[in-house]
């Protein structure tokens, strides 16, 4: 059974910057998500508590797994060089 998405405030707030080319790409790594929440090349960083990342170009998109809900939470969606600040 897929999981459902849902976006925070601050990752819908950030597609406003974001150029549509680069947008639909993000947009389908993030819906690739709902059948594998887990694929390879996802990173839980250091400290992040239960926070996964993955790479999207030069884009890395920050999540959440809910598990027992099937509720993947993107919480950030930055430029490389701004997601690890």
């Amino acid at each position: 059974m897929p999981y459902r998405i849902s976006y925070s405030r601050a990752a819908v707030k950030t597609f406003r910057r974001i150029h549509p080319q680069n947008i639909r790409r993000i947009k389908d790594a993030i819906e690739a998500l709902a059948v594998d929440p887990r694929p390879d090349g996802a990173i839980q960083p250091a400290g992040g508590a239960g926070e996964l990342r993955i790479r999207v170009g030069d884009y890395r998109v920050v999540y959440d797994l809910h598990d027992d809900e099937l509720v993947i939470l993107v919480l950030r969606v930055a430029h490389r060089r701004e997601v690890y600040r």
